[in-house]
């Protein structure tokens, strides 16, 4: 499995981008072989497209609790609620005839973003509390920058 390419920053992935029909495997099989796969794989794709929307609106979900945890000065994590998500996503992943121990590390990840995330909004909370300067979102939108006077790496600029 190859890694997946990292964009520069002058250039950002597109879905055009994406070739449906790339596969190491054309001209080595028969070509309906290849159709069927092919179309398998397509409905693959669909379900992941799905998937990085949810996770995009879940992630916009979780930023509004962070910004409400920061304001009423709550802690990033919430141990009890994690583990009562734990517990409700094993008990859906099993329902579904789906590895509970993969929807837990699943899920544990997620969590562990979230938890990052809400991190990094409270201490640009603080620091607006201390500064009264309003931090902006970065570029790439997983961080902040000090000021609109600064770049991304949160350096001044002239």
């Amino acid at each position: 499995m190859t890694e997946p390419s990292q964009a520069s920053p002058e250039h950002h992935l597109s879905i055009d981008d994406f070739d449906p029909s790339a596969s190491s495997l054309t001209g080595t099989v028969d070509p309906a072989v290849m159709a069927e796969l092919l179309s398998m794989r397509s409905s693959i794709d669909n379900i992941d497209a799905t998937l990085v929307y949810l996770l995009a609106e879940r992630f916009k979900a979780t930023q509004r609790v962070g910004i409400l945890k920061a304001k009423h000065q709550l802690p990033p994590a919430d141990p009890n609620r994690e583990q009562a998500q734990i517990q409700r996503l094993r008990a859906l992943a099993e329902s579904a005839h789906l590895d509970p121990a993969f929807a837990e590390k699943f899920l544990n990840f997620i969590i562990s973003e979230v938890i990052h995330h809400h991190q990094a909004i409270s201490e640009s909370h603080s620091a607006v509390a201390a500064t009264g300067v309003v931090p902006v979102v970065s570029l790439d939108g997983q961080g902040f920058i000090a000021s609109p006077e600064s770049d991304d790496a949160g350096t001044r600029q002239p």
